[in-house]
């Protein structure tokens, strides 16, 4: 699926206001579960299954989640360089040392779909892509990450988890795979 901007990655709504959820862009069966998730600011490809062992391999680190994101001014080669080594952010109030990782600086803004929320006006500075390939998933890591080099994530869009890519897919689209396995090449 593609995840919208500002839609949960859930079924259940757990406070009284109302959210997007999953559930609001296609009937999925019972027992349906997120891979992973993406926080409600985050779009991009989100995997869903029946299957909880399937989820479990996945999540697992040998599996690469790959990230592109816009960040607020024009991204270093330091910078680039210190997301490629690992860096050190806040997981659940303590200090966390990310994996290397692979990281670059995209030529040309990809060709992804215009979001629902601009995103700030190009009056207040220049933004530069990044793609960030991690095998981790520690809670709004890519932007803790970008932060910690001094470049805050404007949008953060998942492309790719293992050699499944989001390809053509438009917001709220959702397509069905018989054999995840085979599309996941696993380490």
């Amino acid at each position: 699926m593609f995840k919208p901007y500002g839609c949960l990655s859930q079924f259940v709504q757990e406070r009284l206001k109302k959210k997007l959820l999953l559930g609001d862009f296609y009937d999925f069966p019972n027992n349906t579960m997120a891979i992973g998730r993406l926080d409600e600011d985050s779009e991009g490809l989100l995997l869903l299954t029946t299957d909880g062992m399937m989820s479990y391999k996945v999540r697992n680190k040998s599996i690469e989640k790959e990230y592109y994101a816009q960040v607020d001014g024009e991204v270093t080669e330091e910078s680039i360089l210190k997301l490629q080594k690992g860096v050190e952010i806040t997981v659940s109030g303590k200090k966390y040392l990310t994996l290397p990782c692979k990281a670059f600086k995209l030529q040309n803004e990809p060709n992804l779909p215009n979001r629902s929320k601009n995103i700030r006006d190009p009056r207040h500075g220049p933004t530069s892509w990044i793609s960030i390939t991690v095998c981790e998933g520690k809670k709004r890591q890519v932007r803790k990450m970008t932060a910690a080099v001094g470049f805050p994530t404007l949008r953060l869009v998942r492309v790719r988890i293992g050699d499944i890519h989001i390809d053509n897919l438009l917001p709220g689209d959702v397509i069905s795979m018989n054999n995840v396995d085979d599309a996941i090449n696993y380490n």
